[in-house]
Protein backbone atom coordinates (compact mmCIF):
# COMPACT_ATOMS: atom_id res chain seq x y z
CA UNK A 1 0.00 0.00 0.00
CA UNK A 2 1.26 3.44 -1.02
CA UNK A 3 2.50 6.18 1.54
CA UNK A 4 0.19 8.58 1.01
CA UNK A 5 2.49 11.14 3.45
CA UNK A 6 5.02 10.10 0.82
CA UNK A 7 6.48 13.49 -0.97
CA UNK A 8 9.13 11.93 -3.11
CA UNK A 9 7.59 9.72 -5.46
CA UNK A 10 10.95 8.53 -7.05
CA UNK A 11 12.70 7.33 -4.00
CA UNK A 12 12.04 3.34 -3.58
CA UNK A 13 10.16 2.43 -0.34
CA UNK A 14 13.04 1.14 2.33
CA UNK A 15 10.94 -1.91 2.69
CA UNK A 16 11.08 -2.61 -0.93
CA UNK A 17 14.63 -2.37 -1.67
CA UNK A 18 17.37 -0.97 0.65
CA UNK A 19 20.29 -1.14 -1.77
CA UNK A 20 18.03 1.21 -4.31
CA UNK A 21 16.91 2.87 -1.62
CA UNK A 22 19.95 4.32 -0.65
CA UNK A 23 21.04 5.18 -3.84
CA UNK A 24 18.30 6.62 -4.70
CA UNK A 25 18.59 8.63 -1.85
CA UNK A 26 22.42 9.64 -3.18
CA UNK A 27 21.60 10.68 -6.47
CA UNK A 28 18.09 12.71 -5.96
CA UNK A 29 19.37 14.20 -2.88
CA UNK A 30 22.64 15.55 -4.90
CA UNK A 31 25.12 13.93 -2.72
CA UNK A 32 27.00 12.19 -5.43
CA UNK A 33 27.53 10.91 -8.81
CA UNK A 34 28.95 8.15 -10.45
CA UNK A 35 31.92 8.92 -12.42
CA UNK A 36 33.77 8.13 -15.44
CA UNK A 37 35.87 6.11 -13.25
CA UNK A 38 35.13 2.41 -12.01
CA UNK A 39 34.34 2.50 -8.28
CA UNK A 40 35.13 6.29 -7.88
CA UNK A 41 32.36 8.65 -7.62
CA UNK A 42 31.79 12.62 -7.98
CA UNK A 43 30.96 14.42 -4.76
CA UNK A 44 28.32 17.24 -5.81
CA UNK A 45 28.45 20.43 -3.88
CA UNK A 46 25.48 19.20 -1.59
CA UNK A 47 27.55 16.21 -0.35
CA UNK A 48 30.85 18.16 -0.50
CA UNK A 49 29.44 20.75 1.79
CA UNK A 50 28.20 17.72 4.16
CA UNK A 51 31.65 16.83 4.13
CA UNK A 52 33.25 19.94 4.52
CA UNK A 53 31.17 20.36 7.56
CA UNK A 54 31.99 17.03 9.04
CA UNK A 55 35.50 17.59 8.45
CA UNK A 56 35.46 20.94 10.26
CA UNK A 57 34.15 19.73 13.04
CA UNK A 58 36.63 17.20 13.80
CA UNK A 59 38.92 19.35 12.99
CA UNK A 60 38.31 21.19 15.67
CA UNK A 61 38.21 18.71 18.19
CA UNK A 62 41.70 17.34 17.14
CA UNK A 63 42.77 20.80 17.21
CA UNK A 64 41.62 21.27 20.49
CA UNK A 65 43.72 17.85 21.91
CA UNK A 66 46.39 19.08 20.58
CA UNK A 67 47.10 17.92 17.02
CA UNK A 68 48.43 19.32 14.22
CA UNK A 69 47.73 19.26 10.05
CA UNK A 70 50.21 18.51 7.72
CA UNK A 71 50.29 16.81 4.07
CA UNK A 72 51.65 13.81 2.99
CA UNK A 73 52.60 12.68 -0.64
CA UNK A 74 50.19 10.45 -2.51
CA UNK A 75 52.92 7.93 -3.63
CA UNK A 76 54.51 5.50 -1.79
CA UNK A 77 58.10 3.79 -3.04
CA UNK A 78 57.88 -0.03 -2.91
CA UNK A 79 60.95 -0.36 -0.87
CA UNK A 80 59.03 2.13 1.84
CA UNK A 81 56.04 0.52 1.77
CA UNK A 82 57.40 -3.42 2.52
CA UNK A 83 59.86 -2.26 5.45
CA UNK A 84 56.72 -3.13 7.28
CA UNK A 85 55.90 -7.10 6.74
CA UNK A 86 52.54 -7.16 8.21
CA UNK A 87 51.20 -4.04 6.86
CA UNK A 88 52.27 -4.53 3.14
CA UNK A 89 50.92 -8.05 3.16
CA UNK A 90 47.21 -6.57 4.95
CA UNK A 91 47.09 -4.10 1.57
CA UNK A 92 48.63 -6.30 -0.93
CA UNK A 93 45.37 -7.20 -2.31
CA UNK A 94 44.11 -3.59 -2.66
CA UNK A 95 46.82 -1.45 -3.71
CA UNK A 96 47.09 0.60 -6.91
CA UNK A 97 50.05 1.07 -8.79
CA UNK A 98 52.03 3.31 -10.61
CA UNK A 99 54.91 1.43 -13.49
CA UNK A 100 54.99 4.55 -15.97
CA UNK A 101 55.86 8.10 -15.65
CA UNK A 102 55.17 9.51 -19.36
CA UNK A 103 56.17 6.58 -21.53
CA UNK A 104 59.51 5.34 -19.42
CA UNK A 105 58.83 2.49 -17.13
CA UNK A 106 60.06 3.54 -13.24
CA UNK A 107 62.89 1.55 -11.71
CA UNK A 108 60.95 1.54 -9.07
CA UNK A 109 57.20 1.26 -8.73
CA UNK A 110 54.89 3.59 -6.55
CA UNK A 111 52.28 2.93 -4.65
CA UNK A 112 49.13 5.12 -4.80
CA UNK A 113 48.74 5.47 -0.88
CA UNK A 114 46.02 3.16 0.58
CA UNK A 115 47.36 4.98 3.48
CA UNK A 116 50.26 6.77 5.12
CA UNK A 117 51.53 4.73 8.30
CA UNK A 118 55.06 4.19 6.33
CA UNK A 119 55.51 8.03 5.15
CA UNK A 120 54.55 9.08 8.47
CA UNK A 121 57.31 6.53 9.56
CA UNK A 122 59.66 7.62 7.29
CA UNK A 123 59.45 11.65 8.23
CA UNK A 124 59.44 10.70 11.72
CA UNK A 125 63.04 8.76 11.02
CA UNK A 126 64.41 12.12 10.26
CA UNK A 127 62.71 14.56 13.05
CA UNK A 128 62.30 12.95 15.77
CA UNK A 129 66.09 12.78 17.69
CA UNK A 130 64.86 12.99 21.30
CA UNK A 131 62.39 12.65 24.17
CA UNK A 132 62.09 16.71 23.96
CA UNK A 133 60.68 15.95 20.08
CA UNK A 134 58.15 13.90 21.33
CA UNK A 135 54.90 13.77 21.28
CA UNK A 136 54.37 14.19 17.75
CA UNK A 137 50.61 14.56 17.34
CA UNK A 138 49.72 14.91 13.20
CA UNK A 139 46.46 14.43 11.27
CA UNK A 140 46.23 14.64 7.64
CA UNK A 141 43.62 15.31 5.66
CA UNK A 142 43.55 13.85 2.06
CA UNK A 143 41.63 11.31 -0.26
CA UNK A 144 43.26 7.64 -0.25
CA UNK A 145 43.06 4.90 -2.63
CA UNK A 146 42.44 0.98 -2.66
CA UNK A 147 41.39 -1.33 -5.49
CA UNK A 148 37.55 -2.82 -4.02
CA UNK A 149 35.94 -5.42 -5.84
CA UNK A 150 32.64 -4.19 -5.13
CA UNK A 151 31.79 -0.44 -5.11
CA UNK A 152 28.84 1.64 -3.79
CA UNK A 153 28.82 5.70 -3.04
CA UNK A 154 29.98 6.68 0.13
CA UNK A 155 30.47 2.97 1.86
CA UNK A 156 32.96 1.40 -0.43
CA UNK A 157 34.59 3.33 -2.99
CA UNK A 158 37.92 3.08 -4.58
CA UNK A 159 38.94 6.36 -4.01
CA UNK A 160 37.36 7.91 -0.57
CA UNK A 161 37.94 10.67 1.43
CA UNK A 162 39.43 10.43 4.89
CA UNK A 163 41.46 12.41 7.93
CA UNK A 164 43.90 9.68 9.05
CA UNK A 165 46.00 10.62 12.72
CA UNK A 166 49.57 9.50 12.98
CA UNK A 167 51.27 10.14 16.46
CA UNK A 168 54.37 8.80 17.74
CA UNK A 169 54.78 9.45 22.16
CA UNK A 170 57.59 8.65 24.50
CA UNK A 171 56.03 5.60 26.38
CA UNK A 172 53.56 2.76 25.62
CA UNK A 173 51.17 4.05 28.15
CA UNK A 174 51.12 7.28 26.60
CA UNK A 175 50.10 6.28 23.02
CA UNK A 176 47.64 3.90 24.53
CA UNK A 177 45.95 6.36 26.38
CA UNK A 178 45.91 8.01 22.99
CA UNK A 179 44.60 5.67 21.19
CA UNK A 180 41.91 5.66 23.01
CA UNK A 181 41.31 9.08 23.29
CA UNK A 182 41.11 9.62 20.00
CA UNK A 183 38.41 6.71 20.04
CA UNK A 184 36.00 8.91 22.41
CA UNK A 185 36.80 11.53 20.40
CA UNK A 186 35.03 9.88 17.33
CA UNK A 187 32.15 8.40 19.75
CA UNK A 188 31.69 12.04 21.22
CA UNK A 189 31.28 13.35 17.38
CA UNK A 190 29.22 10.88 16.48
CA UNK A 191 26.37 10.93 19.55
CA UNK A 192 26.80 14.98 19.80
CA UNK A 193 27.09 16.17 16.06
CA UNK A 194 25.35 13.29 13.90
CA UNK A 195 22.86 11.75 16.54
CA UNK A 196 24.24 8.41 15.84
CA UNK A 197 24.45 5.86 18.79
CA UNK A 198 27.50 4.08 18.89
CA UNK A 199 29.41 0.80 20.53
CA UNK A 200 32.45 1.59 21.56
CA UNK A 201 35.58 -1.75 21.85
CA UNK A 202 38.35 -3.60 20.95
CA UNK A 203 38.69 -5.54 16.99
CA UNK A 204 39.43 -9.44 17.65
CA UNK A 205 43.05 -10.37 16.82
CA UNK A 206 41.36 -11.46 13.30
CA UNK A 207 39.43 -7.82 12.30
CA UNK A 208 42.78 -5.87 14.11
CA UNK A 209 43.90 -3.42 11.62
CA UNK A 210 47.60 -4.64 9.29
CA UNK A 211 50.46 -4.21 11.37
CA UNK A 212 48.73 -3.32 14.50
CA UNK A 213 49.25 -4.51 18.19
CA UNK A 214 45.50 -3.37 18.82
CA UNK A 215 42.66 -2.21 16.87
CA UNK A 216 39.85 -0.06 18.99
CA UNK A 217 36.34 0.53 16.74
CA UNK A 218 32.88 2.68 17.13
CA UNK A 219 30.16 0.61 15.40
CA UNK A 220 26.75 2.14 14.25
CA UNK A 221 23.88 -0.20 13.36
CA UNK A 222 22.02 0.93 10.56
CA UNK A 223 18.34 1.15 9.68
CA UNK A 224 18.51 -2.43 7.80
CA UNK A 225 20.33 -4.08 11.00
CA UNK A 226 23.66 -4.17 9.47
CA UNK A 227 26.95 -2.40 11.05
CA UNK A 228 28.90 0.08 9.99
CA UNK A 229 32.67 0.13 11.31
CA UNK A 230 32.74 4.33 11.83
CA UNK A 231 35.87 5.36 13.15
CA UNK A 232 39.00 3.05 14.17
CA UNK A 233 42.17 3.90 16.31
CA UNK A 234 45.37 1.79 16.16
CA UNK A 235 48.01 1.25 18.59
CA UNK A 236 51.23 -0.12 17.15
CA UNK A 237 53.93 -0.29 19.64
CA UNK A 238 57.55 0.06 18.32
CA UNK A 239 56.87 -2.03 15.06
CA UNK A 240 56.66 0.42 12.80
CA UNK A 241 59.87 2.29 14.55
CA UNK A 242 61.75 -1.10 14.61
CA UNK A 243 61.50 -1.23 10.59
CA UNK A 244 61.93 2.56 9.76
CA UNK A 245 64.64 2.28 12.81
CA UNK A 246 63.16 5.67 14.30
CA UNK A 247 64.76 6.38 17.42
CA UNK A 248 65.19 8.85 20.45
CA UNK A 249 67.43 9.75 23.33
CA UNK A 250 65.69 9.12 26.40
CA UNK A 251 65.36 11.25 29.45
CA UNK A 252 68.48 8.56 30.91
CA UNK A 253 70.39 9.18 27.69
CA UNK A 254 69.73 5.59 26.29
CA UNK A 255 68.60 5.40 22.57
CA UNK A 256 64.98 4.26 22.68
CA UNK A 257 61.65 3.12 19.99
CA UNK A 258 59.00 5.71 20.47
CA UNK A 259 55.52 3.86 20.24
CA UNK A 260 53.27 4.84 17.77
CA UNK A 261 49.28 5.50 16.59
CA UNK A 262 47.17 6.03 14.16
CA UNK A 263 43.35 6.78 13.66
CA UNK A 264 40.69 7.41 11.26
CA UNK A 265 37.09 8.38 9.63
CA UNK A 266 36.46 8.64 6.27
CA UNK A 267 33.74 9.69 4.06
CA UNK A 268 31.59 6.41 4.61
CA UNK A 269 30.53 8.28 7.48
CA UNK A 270 28.01 9.99 4.73
CA UNK A 271 26.82 6.69 4.38
CA UNK A 272 26.22 6.27 7.95
CA UNK A 273 24.13 9.00 8.09
CA UNK A 274 22.53 8.22 5.51
CA UNK A 275 21.16 4.57 6.93
CA UNK A 276 20.67 5.87 10.05
CA UNK A 277 18.61 8.84 9.80
CA UNK A 278 17.02 8.43 6.34
CA UNK A 279 13.43 7.59 5.59
CA UNK A 280 11.03 6.73 2.37
CA UNK A 281 11.00 10.89 1.44
CA UNK A 282 15.20 11.03 1.47
CA UNK A 283 17.55 12.34 3.90
CA UNK A 284 17.13 12.98 7.46
CA UNK A 285 20.66 15.66 8.43
CA UNK A 286 21.78 16.12 11.80
CA UNK A 287 21.83 19.69 11.97
CA UNK A 288 25.20 20.29 13.50
CA UNK A 289 26.73 19.07 10.12
CA UNK A 290 23.46 20.17 7.64
CA UNK A 291 24.63 21.88 4.68
CA UNK A 292 20.83 24.03 5.12
CA UNK A 293 19.77 24.08 8.92
CA UNK A 294 17.29 26.31 7.92
CA UNK A 295 14.99 26.51 4.45
CA UNK A 296 12.91 29.76 3.73
CA UNK A 297 9.90 28.88 1.89
CA UNK A 298 8.03 32.51 1.06
CA UNK A 299 4.12 31.58 0.79
CA UNK A 300 2.25 33.87 -2.28
CA UNK A 301 5.42 36.26 -2.99
CA UNK A 302 3.06 37.86 -5.66
CA UNK A 303 1.52 39.37 -2.19
CA UNK A 304 3.35 42.81 -1.32
CA UNK A 305 6.25 42.33 1.17
CA UNK A 306 6.27 38.72 1.22
CA UNK A 307 9.64 38.52 -0.66
CA UNK A 308 10.53 41.42 0.93
CA UNK A 309 10.03 40.16 4.36
CA UNK A 310 11.59 36.79 3.51
CA UNK A 311 14.87 38.30 2.80
CA UNK A 312 14.91 40.29 5.59
CA UNK A 313 14.23 37.22 7.50
CA UNK A 314 17.22 35.71 6.13
CA UNK A 315 20.14 37.85 6.35
CA UNK A 316 18.68 38.40 10.36
CA UNK A 317 18.93 34.62 10.63
CA UNK A 318 22.39 34.17 8.83
CA UNK A 319 24.06 35.28 11.47
CA UNK A 320 23.59 32.30 13.74
CA UNK A 321 22.21 29.61 11.17
CA UNK A 322 23.10 28.10 7.73
CA UNK A 323 20.42 28.94 6.05
CA UNK A 324 19.18 29.56 2.34
CA UNK A 325 16.09 31.06 1.24
CA UNK A 326 14.31 29.44 -2.02
CA UNK A 327 12.73 32.46 -4.38
CA UNK A 328 12.39 30.11 -7.01
CA UNK A 329 9.64 29.77 -9.22
CA UNK A 330 8.47 26.57 -8.22
CA UNK A 331 5.43 26.17 -6.38
CA UNK A 332 5.43 26.05 -2.60
CA UNK A 333 4.20 21.95 -3.00
CA UNK A 334 7.80 21.57 -5.09
CA UNK A 335 9.61 23.45 -2.49
CA UNK A 336 8.68 21.33 0.46
CA UNK A 337 9.36 17.83 -1.52
CA UNK A 338 12.77 19.21 -2.72
CA UNK A 339 13.94 20.00 0.90
CA UNK A 340 12.70 17.55 2.52
CA UNK A 341 14.58 15.14 0.27
CA UNK A 342 17.52 17.19 1.19
CA UNK A 343 16.85 16.41 5.03
CA UNK A 344 17.08 20.17 5.98
CA UNK A 345 16.32 19.77 9.59
CA UNK A 346 13.62 23.30 9.64
CA UNK A 347 11.61 23.95 7.08
CA UNK A 348 10.25 28.00 7.72
CA UNK A 349 7.35 29.19 6.16
CA UNK A 350 6.07 32.92 5.85
CA UNK A 351 2.83 34.37 4.26
CA UNK A 352 0.65 37.62 4.52
CA UNK A 353 -0.91 36.44 7.03
CA UNK A 354 2.19 35.20 8.55
CA UNK A 355 3.22 39.09 8.51
CA UNK A 356 -0.14 40.23 9.84
CA UNK A 357 0.43 38.15 12.90
CA UNK A 358 4.41 38.86 13.24
CA UNK A 359 4.95 35.08 13.39
CA UNK A 360 5.68 32.05 10.82
CA UNK A 361 5.35 28.41 10.57
CA UNK A 362 8.69 26.13 11.50
CA UNK A 363 8.28 22.71 10.34
CA UNK A 364 10.66 19.80 11.72
CA UNK A 365 11.40 17.72 8.87
CA UNK A 366 12.38 14.41 11.53
CA UNK A 367 8.35 14.47 12.63
CA UNK A 368 6.75 17.14 10.33
CA UNK A 369 5.44 18.83 13.46
CA UNK A 370 4.45 22.05 12.70
CA UNK A 371 4.98 25.42 15.11
CA UNK A 372 3.74 29.18 14.76
CA UNK A 373 6.56 30.95 16.21
CA UNK A 374 6.95 34.82 16.99
CA UNK A 375 9.01 36.96 14.84
CA UNK A 376 10.36 38.34 18.04
CA UNK A 377 11.78 35.20 19.62
CA UNK A 378 12.69 33.28 16.12
CA UNK A 379 16.70 32.84 16.81
CA UNK A 380 16.03 31.09 20.00
CA UNK A 381 13.05 29.12 19.06
CA UNK A 382 14.97 28.02 15.88
CA UNK A 383 17.91 27.01 18.35
CA UNK A 384 15.15 25.10 20.76
CA UNK A 385 13.93 22.97 17.67
CA UNK A 386 16.87 22.14 16.14
CA UNK A 387 18.34 20.77 19.37
CA UNK A 388 14.97 18.72 20.07
CA UNK A 389 15.14 17.25 16.67
CA UNK A 390 19.01 16.29 17.14
CA UNK A 391 17.66 14.63 20.39
CA UNK A 392 14.88 12.64 18.80
CA UNK A 393 17.06 11.47 16.16
CA UNK A 394 19.32 10.04 18.62
CA UNK A 395 16.66 8.84 20.45
CA UNK A 396 14.78 7.29 17.91
CA UNK A 397 18.43 5.43 16.10
CA UNK A 398 19.15 3.99 19.84
CA UNK A 399 15.60 2.82 20.01
CA UNK A 400 15.99 0.92 17.40
CA UNK A 401 19.48 -0.65 18.03
CA UNK A 402 18.16 -1.53 21.21
CA UNK A 403 15.36 -3.35 19.89
CA UNK A 404 17.72 -4.43 16.86
CA UNK A 405 20.07 -6.01 19.39
CA UNK A 406 20.04 -9.73 21.00
CA UNK A 407 21.38 -11.89 23.19
CA UNK A 408 21.96 -15.85 22.21
CA UNK A 409 23.83 -18.40 24.07
CA UNK A 410 24.33 -21.36 21.56
CA UNK A 411 25.25 -22.21 17.72
CA UNK A 412 21.68 -23.09 16.71
CA UNK A 413 20.38 -19.21 18.75
CA UNK A 414 23.10 -17.92 16.40
CA UNK A 415 22.24 -19.12 13.16
CA UNK A 416 18.61 -18.57 13.66
CA UNK A 417 18.78 -14.96 14.80
CA UNK A 418 21.42 -14.14 12.16
CA UNK A 419 19.09 -15.69 9.30
CA UNK A 420 16.11 -14.24 10.19
CA UNK A 421 16.28 -10.86 12.79
CA UNK A 422 19.26 -8.22 11.23
CA UNK A 423 21.18 -6.83 14.33
CA UNK A 424 23.50 -6.90 16.66
CA UNK A 425 23.67 -10.34 18.45
CA UNK A 426 25.63 -10.45 21.68
CA UNK A 427 27.16 -14.05 22.43
CA UNK A 428 30.08 -15.34 24.31
CA UNK A 429 33.72 -16.75 22.84
CA UNK A 430 36.51 -18.50 23.82
CA UNK A 431 38.83 -16.26 21.80
CA UNK A 432 39.88 -19.00 19.54
CA UNK A 433 40.32 -17.75 15.65
CA UNK A 434 38.66 -21.19 14.81
CA UNK A 435 35.70 -20.08 16.68
CA UNK A 436 35.42 -17.00 15.24
CA UNK A 437 36.01 -18.20 11.26
CA UNK A 438 33.06 -21.23 11.93
CA UNK A 439 30.73 -18.33 13.20
CA UNK A 440 31.31 -16.44 9.78
CA UNK A 441 31.16 -20.07 7.65
CA UNK A 442 27.72 -21.08 9.34
CA UNK A 443 26.25 -17.89 10.46
CA UNK A 444 27.05 -15.57 7.96
CA UNK A 445 28.23 -12.74 10.68
CA UNK A 446 31.46 -11.22 11.79
CA UNK A 447 32.65 -10.06 14.93
CA UNK A 448 32.23 -6.32 15.20
CA UNK A 449 34.23 -5.78 18.54
CA UNK A 450 34.63 -6.68 22.24
CA UNK A 451 32.84 -4.08 23.64
CA UNK A 452 34.72 -2.26 26.75
CA UNK A 453 31.03 -2.68 28.32
CA UNK A 454 31.08 -6.30 29.32
CA UNK A 455 28.54 -8.62 29.68
CA UNK A 456 28.84 -12.03 31.52
CA UNK A 457 25.69 -13.82 29.04
CA UNK A 458 27.06 -17.58 29.89
CA UNK A 459 30.35 -19.22 30.92
CA UNK A 460 30.77 -20.50 27.41
CA UNK A 461 31.61 -20.09 24.44
CA UNK A 462 28.65 -19.74 21.93
CA UNK A 463 30.18 -21.83 19.26
CA UNK A 464 32.31 -24.41 20.68
CA UNK A 465 30.74 -24.80 24.31
CA UNK A 466 34.19 -24.15 25.99
CA UNK A 467 34.89 -21.63 28.76
CA UNK A 468 34.46 -17.76 27.60
CA UNK A 469 36.46 -15.20 27.31
CA UNK A 470 34.74 -12.46 26.42
CA UNK A 471 31.43 -10.97 25.43
CA UNK A 472 31.16 -9.96 21.70
CA UNK A 473 29.21 -8.21 19.50
CA UNK A 474 28.18 -10.16 16.37
CA UNK A 475 26.54 -9.32 12.83
CA UNK A 476 26.51 -8.40 9.12
CA UNK A 477 27.99 -5.44 8.09
CA UNK A 478 29.10 -3.37 5.01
Amino acid sequence: MADQNKLVKEITSMDEDFAKWYTDVVKKAELASYSGVRGCMVIRPYGTALWENIRNDLDSRFKATGHENVMMPMFIPESLLQKEKDHVEGFAPEVAWVTHGGEEKLQERLCVRPTSETLFCDHYSEVIHSYKDLPKLYNQWCSVVRWEKTTRPFLRTMEFFWQEGHTMHETAEEAIEETERMLNVYADFCEQSLAIPVVKGKKTDKEKFAGAESTYTIEALMHDGKALQSGTSHYFGDGFSHAFNITFTGRENTIQYPHQTSWGMSSRIIGAIIMTHGDDNGLVLPPAVAPVQVVIVPIATHKPGVTEKAQELCERLQKGFRVKLDLSDNSAGWKFAEYEMKGVPLRLEIGPKDIEKNQCVLVRRDNREKSFVSLDSLEEEITAHLKALHDALYQKALDRREEMTYTVSNLDEMIENATNRPGFIKAMWCGELACEEKLKEVAGVTSRCIPFEQEAITDTCVCCGKPAKHMLYWGKAY
